[in-house]
């Protein structure tokens, strides 16, 4: 299940998780194989980097420290978990041939074409015929030809990354506390949250959680049900603070709890400050949020709440040079200002009639009316915030059109440890206006006066309910 910009695949093709993540609806159907294997971590649900092809390199992804190694451990005991009933056995021998296919075929399958190449399976066909028509000597090359290959596809954000590139991307950690955590699907639709990898003498290693582990409660809260986006909530917290996990060892072993100090490395991307207009008559609370980090939904929060303690009758937030980041994130901080029902994004896929719908699942935390300034640097998670909360009659926005990433990328690993980024989708906002390579249209050049935009909100309301 895929709701953001990456996700992982490996082994098998499963889909999970996370996009990071209500909202978990698989974007593009993927064929149950031996082969390959869909990791629901983190990243799944929606790691977005910058959207400018050069600086969304997987260098950009840091790390405390070297992760613990991924590799899957079978446990032998009655209710090991065995998908499709397959039996572990030794790595294959990876040619130089085989992994060339192996990399044209997941575009085969999942590319999606938002571009003017116009993109078939026919013409996807001869390439490949071309390539395998001569014995691929190195795995340097072999590197080399996944290169152009994904290069021919025109797509800026299509690319192959290095297995020193693909293991920092893995490696990313957005708990705190330094684990990774998968949502694994039972048959009957409900789903548990194991760990998936560790940082190496990070806090929760430290403390004996390990990989594979189960979570089942946090600070005494079960976990079931919820996403790996909202125990990663929960586990979050101010640098030097403790949480206590409760896990379950492996698949078999005994229950325990665990207390883990936290060491989160992540900055608070949100600032604030209470304004004056009208010569003092209007109360204005002004929130800029620098990018969506595993912290800004819940220092969003703090801040809206203490601006409206403090009296603040209107909100300004300032996504202006916010070039994105977490998109489960920004989803989540869209619904703060959205009724329940409310679409906060479409998802479409290969198949331009197969889309799926965001929807906001709670009550806004306030109803004044919002001013959202935004530039030609407000991209990715900003837009789909910016045109949630514009669609909805929720702001209006203010400043220059915005950048126009709004595209889905999955990250699916190589047989060698390499991997590639590919296309699987697109956002569409709630009015069904494509968001990539167009961007989106402010209201306003220049703030307008309070009056006016709560004319222009109201305005759009009566126009939306008739």
């Amino acid at each position: 299940r895929v709701i953001s910009c990456f996700s992982f695949r490996k082994k098998m093709n499963v889909w999970l998780a996370p996009s990071h993540h209500h909202l978990h609806l698989p974007i593009i159907p993927t064929k149950l194989t031996i082969q390959n294997t869909l990791l629901a971590t983190t990243l799944s649900f929606g790691l977005f980097f910058s959207p400018f092809p050069s600086s969304a390199s997987a260098s950009a992804i840091q790390s405390p420290s070297l992760p613990i190694p991924l590799s899957p451990s079978w446990e032998k005991c009655s209710d090991v978990e065995l998908r499709d009933g397959t039996v572990p056995t030794a790595p294959e021998v990876v040619t130089n041939e085989g992994l060339v296919q192996e990399a044209w075929q997941i575009v085969n399958d999942d590319f999606l074409d938002t571009g003017r190449h116009r993109w078939s399976q026919d013409t996807w066909q001869l390439k490949k015929n071309d390539i395998l028509s001569n014995s691929i000597p190195t795995r340097s090359k072999a590197h080399q030809i996944i290169k152009r290959m994904l290069v021919s596809l025109g797509d800026p954000y299509t690319r192959f990354l290095s297995p020193e590139e693909f293991s920092k991307m893995a490696r990313y950690d957005m708990t705190g506390v330094g684990i990774n955590l998968r949502e694994v699907t039972e048959d009957n639709g409900d789903h548990r949250l194991k760990v998936l990898g560790l940082i190496l003498d990070g806090p929760a290693y430290s403390a004996g959680v390990r990989q594979g582990d189960e979570i089942l409660a946090v600070n005494n809260m079960e976990v079931k049900g919820k996403s790996a986006f909202e125990v990663s909530s929960l586990l979050q917290g101010p640098n030097g603070t403790s949480v206590t996990i409760q896990v379950k060892h492996g698949n078999c072993g005994p229950v325990e709890s665990i207390e883990v100090q936290r060491q989160f490395v992540a900055r608070t991307p949100v600032s604030y400050r209470m304004e004056q207009a009208d010569s003092g008559a209007v109360q204005v609370g002004y929130i800029r949020l620098k990018e969506f980090n595993a912290l800004a939904r819940k220092d969003l929060v703090i801040a809206m709440k203490r601006l409206q303690d403090m009296g603040a009758s209107y909100f300004v937030l300032d996504l202006r040079d916010n070039l994105g980041g977490l998109v489960q994130a920004g989803i989540e901080i869209a619904k703060l200002f959205l009724n329940e029902g409310d679409t906060v994004i479409y998802t479409a896929g290969r198949d331009p009639q197969f889309q799926q719908a965001v929807v906001s699942d709670t009550s806004p935390l306030i109803r004044a009316p919002v001013v959202v300034l935004v530039n030609d640097k407000t991209a990715s998670a900003s837009e789909i915030v910016a045109s949630a909360l514009h669609d909805n009659c929720k702001a209006v926005l203010v400043g220059k059109r915005t950048y126009g990433k709004g595209l889905i990328q999955s990250v699916f690993e190589l047989q060698d440890g390499s991997g590639v980024v590919i296309t699987v989708g697109k956002y569409v906002t709630p009015k069904h206006k494509d968001i990539n390579g167009n961007g989106i249209e402010p209201d306003f050049q220049k703030l307008p006066a309070w009056d006016d935009v709560s004319q222009h909100l109201s305005k759009c309301s009566l126009l939306q309910q008739g």
